[in-house]
């Protein structure tokens, strides 16, 4: 959920402060004006249910191999270890396909991807009992998920900076802190190459267990 309110105007000053504040990350960058490029008209803090994309979101789902399940998450799970519930927003959708790709290959089968039941799931008592990774790990997990779904919305051309605002990417602005940790999220995901040299997303799948990936999270600061 969006923090503070941002409309055109004040967008306009924060892209062109966070593009500066990145100007010696190449990379980061590239990452920051893919999210940033296109600006639609109208309320910025609405996130897309515009038919096309929901489409566009669910093709991507397929090309995952996910099995499609139309239905509503909050009548069942928004992911039940093979099957995704669609009746959710387009962007909410493409974000579970970012979790896929970032779970823990002993996770990617279980319900919800063992982070407990999701802010969609209906039966929640259910996806909590086979949580198995928590915090702070679990807020490394779904930060570089973040990232990694609103490059995707990109990628299908659609208003990727809806999804950036609506999960307080800009609320810490240029401070030395956001914008480390923005940078430290884009390098590991191309570390992992679940994004290339441009920033652009892969189709690629996170292969290290949680003990393994996580030391080497912390290890480096």
């Amino acid at each position: 959920m969006i923090l503070t309110p941002v409309d055109h105007s004040d967008l306009a000053r924060l892209r062109e402060d966070f593009d500066r504040a990145l100007v010696e990350d190449c990379l980061a960058q590239k990452v920051f004006r893919r999210v940033t490029a296109l600006v639609p008209d109208g309320d910025l803090l609405t996130l897309s249910t515009d038919p096309d994309h929901h489409r566009a979101a669910v093709e991507l789902c397929r090309r995952f191999g996910f099995g499609i399940l139309d239905m509503d998450p909050r009548d069942y799970f928004t992911w039940d270890g093979r099957a995704v519930a669609i009746r959710m927003e387009p962007s909410v959708l493409i974000h579970e396909v970012a979790h896929y790709q970032l779970a823990a290959p002993e996770r990617r089968g279980v319900i919800d991807f063992g982070l407990g039941a999701g802010p969609e799931s209906g039966r929640k008592a259910e996806g909590d009992a086979v949580q198995t990774l928590f915090l702070p790990e679990r807020d490394v997990e779904e930060g570089l998920c973040s990232l990694l779904g609103i490059l995707w919305e990109a990628e299908l051309g659609q208003p990727a900076v809806l999804a950036f605002l609506e999960q307080n990417w800009l609320e810490g602005g240029v401070s030395l802190h956001n914008i480390g940790h923005f940078r430290k999220i884009v390098r590991w995901l191309r570390r992992m190459e679940l994004i290339d040299d441009d920033g652009a997303p892969t189709m690629a799948l996170r292969h290290e267990g949680d003990d393994t990936f996580f030391v080497r999270w912390y290890a480096e600061g």
